[in-house]
Order: C-alpha cells, then sequence, then structure tokens
C-alpha cells in the first residue's frame, strides 16, 4: 500500500531561484568552445589497413564481394543511378566491358529516359574504341529522347572526329527534321562551312529563315552571302526579308543593316529610297535608329540642302506624332505650323495643315479653352495676308472664324480689331466700320468700343467719337478710364464746357470702379482753368471722403495758386485737416498730414509756428498684436507703429505717471553706464 502511494505521488524537482541573471564577467564563444574541444580531443581514428592482393584467389574473392555489395546496393533501391554508374565503371575499371555493358543495359530497363545514363553509357563505348556499341547507342537515344541537344552534339562532334563527314551531314539532316533552336542550325551551318560547301550551307540558311523568320537571321543570311562575296544574294535576302515583313510589320534594324549593305557597295541611290521608304512606313517611336543613320548618311554623302530636308523631315514626322496623340493639343500644332511655314515654300501644303489644325474645335464652350485655338486662326489669316498675299482667303479666314465663336458665351475682341484693321489696309473703310458695329452690337466689350475709338480718332472723325463714347458710358457708365478719356476729347477740341459736364456726369454715378481717380482728373482739370471752382470742388469731395491725401493735395493747391494769401490759405487747410482728424483713428493718416505741414513750416514759416507744429508732432511707440490667418487661426504676433498725440494725453490719467517711469528708468541706464 505504502509502495502504490510512493508510486502514486512523483516528487517534483526544486526549482533553484536564480539570484544575479546579469551576464558573467568571463564570457565564452562558441568558437573558444570548439577550439578546446578540438585542442583536448585525446582519440585518434586510424586509417584502415591496405589490402594487398598477392593473388588470383584474392583477387575473385574480392571481385564477388565488391559485386555482392553492388548489388545489394541496386536491390534496395533501383531507382537510384548513381548505384548503377558506379557498378559499371568499377566492371569497366577491371576492364570487363561486357559486364560494364550488361549493368547498363539492366539500368537502361530501369530508367530509360536518364540522360546522365546516356551519356556514361556512350561515352564508355568511346572510350573504349566501341564505335558501332557508341553508334547503337547515340541512336537509341536519340529516338528516345530526341529534344536532348547534348546526345545529337556529342554524336556529331564523334563521327566528325571518326572523319565520317558524310555521317556527321546525316545525323545533322535527322536533328534539323525536329526544327530545334537556332543555335542548332548556326552549328550545322559552322559544320558545313569548316569543309568549304557553300551551296549547302546557303541551303541551310533558307531552310533556316523558314523554320526561325526572326529579324536577326535575315540580317545573318544576308551577310554571310555578303562575306562569300555574293552581293546579288545578300542584296536577294534583304529584298526577301522586306517582302516577308511586308508594311504591316516593318522592322527598323532590317532597313539600317539593308542601308548599311548598299552603303558598302557606294550604292547611295539606293540607300536613300531605302531610308527614305522606311521612314515613311515607321513610327517615330520606333525609328530612332533609323533617323540617327539617315543624318550620319546625309553628312557624310549629301549635300546641305539634302541634311536640312532631312533634319525637316525628322521634325515633321515627330509633330506629326503628337498631333495624332493629342489632336486639342494647339501648341503642337503651332510648332508644326512654325516648321512648315519655315522649310516648305508650297502655299497648298501649308494650307492644308491650317484646315487640320483649325478643324479641331475645342469640345466645350468655355473661354479659357478657346484662347490658343483662336490664336491659330489669326495665325491663318496673317500667313494668307503677308505670306501668301491673297486678301480674298484672308477675308474667308476671319469670318469663317467669327462663324465658329459662340458669341451669346464670350467673343475675342482681338479678332474683330485685327479684322477691322484688315480692312482698313485693303482701303475698305465702309466694311472695317461694319465689322466694329457689328462686334459692338453683337457682344459690346470695353476694348471693341476702345479699339473702335482710336479708329475713329486716328481718322479724326470727332463726331463719330462722340457718338461712340457715348453708347460706350450707356454701356459701362461705371467706367471711370473711359469718362476721363471723354472729357480730354473735349478737352482737346477746346469746348470746356462739355467737359466739365461729362466731369459732373462723371462723379455722379452710383458705382463707379476708380472714382479717386477720376476725382483726381477733374480736379487737374478745373486747376488749369479757375481756382475758385476747383476749391469748391475739392469742398465737395471733402464732404464725401476725409482723406488725408485729399486734404494734403488741397493744401498743395492753395500752396501753388500763386495768390498774396497762399500762405495763409494753405496754414488754414492744415489747421482744419487736423482738426477733422483729431477723433479719427486713423493715425497713421493724421501723423502723414503732420509730417506735410512741418515740412510746409520748415520751408516758409516762422520760428513760432515751426514750434506750434512740432508740439502737435506725436510720439513713436512699438506695440504687438496678433496676426490671424486666412483660415481664423492664430499664426503669431507682429510689432507695428502706435502714434500718441499730445492731444491724446488729456484723456490718459496715468500717461503723466508712465512718463515720468520712463524718464527715470533712462536716467538709471545713464547712471549705470557712467559707473
Amino acid at each position: 500500500m505504502a509502495a502504490s502511494t510512493m508510486v502514486g505521488k512523483q516528487r517534483i524537482p526544486k526549482v533553484v531561484k536564480v539570484k544575479n541573471k546579469g551576464p558573467a564577467e568571463v564570457q565564452i564563444t562558441a568558437e573558444q568552445l570548439l577550439r578546446e574541444a578540438k585542442e583536448r580531443e585525446l582519440e585518434f581514428l586510424r586509417p584502415p589497413p591496405q589490402q594487398k592482393i598477392t593473388d588470383e584467389e584474392e583477387l575473385n574473392d574480392y571481385k564477388l564481394m565488391k559485386r555482392k555489395t553492388f548489388e545489394e546496393n541496386i536491390r534496395k533501391n533501383r531507382t537510384v543511378i548513381s548505384n548503377w554508374i558506379k557498378y559499371a565503371q568499377w566492371e569497366e575499371r577491371l576492364k570487363e566491358i561486357p559486364r560494364a555493358r550488361s549493368i547498363y543495359e539492366r539500368a537502361l530497363d530501369a530508367d530509360s529516359r536518364n540522360v546522365t545514363l546516356w551519356l556514361r553509357y556512350a561515352e564508355m563505348e568511346m572510350r573504349n574504341r566501341q564505335v558501332n556499341h557508341a553508334r547503337n547507342i547515340w541512336d537509341r537515344a536519340i529516338t528516345i529522347l530526341p529534344r536532348v541537344n547534348q546526345f545529337w552534339y556529342k554524336y556529331t562532334y564523334m563521327e566528325e572526329m571518326l572523319g565520317n563527314i558524310a555521317g556527321g551531314r546525316q545525323i545533322f539532316e535527322r536533328w534539323m527534321e525536329w526544327q530545334p533552336e537556332e543555335q542548332v542550325w548556326h552549328s550545322y551551318i559552322n559544320f558545313e562551312l569548316r569543309y568549304k560547301e557553300v551551296d549547302r550551307a546557303r541551303n541551310i540558311y533558307q531552310r533556316f529563315v523558314s523554320v526561325h523568320p526572326n529579324v536577326k537571321n535575315w540580317i545573318k543570311y544576308a551577310r554571310f552571302e555578303e562575306k562569300c562575296g555574293s552581293v546579288a544574294h545578300a542584296r536577294n535576302v534583304y529584298e526577301r526579308a522586306v517582302e516577308f515583313f511586308g508594311e504591316e510589320h516593318p522592322e527598323e534594324s532590317l532597313y539600317v543593316a539593308f542601308a548599311k549593305f548598299e552603303e558598302n557597295q557606294k550604292e547611295l541611290e539606293r540607300v536613300q529610297v531605302i531610308y527614305k521608304y522606311a521612314l515613311d512606313r515607321i513610327p517615330k517611336q520606333a525609328a530612332q535608329e533609323l533617323w540617327k543613320n539617315y543624318t550620319v548618311f546625309e553628312k557624310k554623302f549629301g549635300n546641305g540642302q539634302s541634311i536640312e530636308d532631312i533634319i525637316v523631315s525628322k521634325w515633321r514626322f515627330q509633330h506629326e506624332e503628337e498631333v495624332k496623340d493629342n489632336p486639342h493639343n494647339y501648341d503642337a500644332w503651332f510648332d508644326y505650323l512654325q516648321l512648315v511655314e519655315r522649310h516648305l515654300e508650297e502655299p497648298k501644303t501649308v494650307r492644308e495643315v491650317y484646315e487640320r489644325a483649325i478643324a479641331m474645335v475645342p469640345p466645350t464652350e468655355e473661354k479659357r479653352y478657346w484662347k490658343r485655338y483662336i490664336y491659330l486662326w489669326i495665325k491663318y489669316a496673317l500667313y494668307e495676308e503677308l505670306e501668301a498675299k491673297d486678301p480674298d482667303r484672308t477675308r474667308e479666314v476671319y469670318q469663317a472664324c467669327l462663324k465658329i465663336i459662340p458669341h451669346q458665351r464670350f467673343t475675342f475682341a482681338k479678332l474683330w480689331l485685327l479684322y477691322a484693321q484688315f480692312e482698313i489696309r485693303q482701303k475698305n473703310l465702309s466694311f472695317a466700320r461694319r465689322v466694329l458695329g457689328t462686334s459692338i452690337g453683337k457682344c459690346p466689350k470695353n476694348k471693341l468700343y476702345r479699339g473702335y475709338i482710336e479708329l475713329e480718332l486716328q481718322l479724326r472723325e470727332f463726331d463719330r467719337c462722340r457718338k461712340l463714347y457715348e453708347k460706350f458710358l450707356q454701356f459701362a457708365p461705371e467706367n471711370c478710364t473711359t469718362w476721363i478719356k471723354f472729357a480730354e476729347l473735349e478737352t482737346i477740341l477746346g469746348d470746356t464746357e462739355r467737359a466739365r459736364a461729362i466731369y459732373e456726369l462723371a462723379v455722379g454715378q452710383p458705382h463707379l470702379d476708380m472714382p479717386e481717380v477720376l476725382w483726381k482728373s477733374y480736379l487737374d482739370f478745373e486747376s488749369k482753368q479757375e481756382c475758385e471752382k476747383t476749391r469748391s470742388l475739392y469742398r465737395r469731395l471733402l464732404q464725401r471722403t476725409q482723406h488725408v491725401k485729399v486734404w494734403i493735395s488741397f493744401a498743395q493747391f492753395e500752396l501753388s495758386a500763386g495768390n498774396e494769401d497762399r500762405f495763409t490759405r494753405c496754414r488754414q487747410i492744415y489747421e482744419e485737416a487736423n482738426k477733422m482728424m483729431r477723433n479719427s483713428e486713423d493715425k497713421e493718416g493724421r501723423f502723414r498730414l503732420l509730417a506735410s505741414w512741418q515740412n510746409f513750416e520748415d520751408e516758409f514759416g516762422t520760428e513760432s509756428l515751426k514750434e506750434r507744429v512740432d508740439k502737435l508732432m506725436p510720439e513713436k511707440a512699438k506695440k504687438r498684436r496678433k496676426v490671424q490667418a486666412e483660415d481664423g487661426s492664430d499664426s503669431g504676433w507682429e510689432e507695428y507703429d502706435h502714434y500718441i498725440f499730445p492731444d491724446d494725453t488729456a484723456n490718459q490719467p496715468n500717461f503723466k505717471l508712465l512718463t515720468m517711469a520712463k524718464l527715470w528708468k533712462k536716467q538709471q541706464q545713464e547712471k549705470d553706464a557712467t559707473e
């Protein structure tokens, strides 16, 4: 009972806790352990003793023992070919060729598709000069495994070494029936060439290119004929290759090789024909090497015109590919047109390219897509007028372009103006006016009005200019530049009252784009006429805005008026402006006003007046404020100039205390510096 309880309860070994888990002070590497084990090696295994066979009986016993061992290994696993090969090689070393042959045959029965087995079997027969046996083995091998090239190579090599050239040729012919890879054909050709059989090699090449019709094989065939001195045959091969690939699958390397062949034969005209024929049929992307060789050829044998023609053809081909890939790439059309205009003198060809370009109408009615397209039409019209000297076709180009543009959505004032200017150059003024009138009636724009008015000004038709200005201002009454130009025209014509009336109408418009420019022009106009009206105009402007620039301009006007009391009037303006801007939040503007006043007093005022203005000048202080980004987040702090005017100190009870504190700080800094 006690024994059973002891068996049932197994003792659990006590786990010893490791107190120190850190690395040992002395570290032992694996290399050190191996080195110490090698040094302490005590046992030394002696090599087995050598056996010496002294009589035939011992030799037979030894052979019997080895054969039993080999047979036992084979019986364990018949599929291990290395056991068969070792057995046969051992028998071969003993000059037991029939036994070795029998072993190989047994091995072939076990695995007849093992390449190594066939090779070792045939090599054994060849080493022992058993030629017929070797032939028999090679025949069996190439019959069972006809796709193993090593069998064929060794078989043909054996026959060639034996001098059996006809037998080797027969083996090659049997091999070619299987249509092997390219290198095999080259081996057969080299075999025939070693024995000067050129006609046989030529026949093999003909069969070879029919089985493997690659470009490089055709080129090798042609170079073979060229090397043999048969130029006619080589040219025939190239022509057959070109015909074989046809126009659907042109090959660049074939034409390059063909052209170089003809160049070597000094057939320069043939070379040019080949290059041009190829360039007309091969895309630009696939003809880089062809262009390069053609250019080199023309530089060597051509004249300046031929070199230019090849360069032009190259660029034209490239532009054709670009416009074919993206017909709406108008920049590519511009480059193409520039090329044909510069190097092709035939108007028919140039017009054909222009017609193809303008046929690519933008697919959407958005003006930004039409801008480059319209310049194609303009370039076409200028070509017809300046290069082709055909005004009728120029007029047709302009009219066709104007019909295409969707004027209800947008128009191009430049095109209308160029059309009108063309008609003026043709001395057809009435038609030019009709064109501009149509443009204004169909799609009025500021640029069209300005161009029409400029035309009438050059013709000195001032009544027409007045009518156009009236229509222009009805179309865009907020345009200050138009009001100013209209008033300046009347001023030049000497009609001051009309000019003043125009200005009065202009300043009364509710939504002007640049009112400050208009008022400045009006003030300049009145300043040249009457001073009182100018002062009145300044007062009207100050009722609308209290901007510091207006006050300074008013004061400078009074200073330049030339009256006896001009200094008094100017000073009064400055005082009035300072009083008006005292409560303004524009501290910077008030400082600029006082600075201008101070400059005036420095030049024309007395000492007391200068001191008075100096007392009004503010103190400049640096302050910081937060800067907000466009999204409303804080982007940091910035410093700015803050002006403290003496008039503002009365409203700040602590200003005197702050001033005294600054003065005390300054005195302390000077005292520290002296010590």
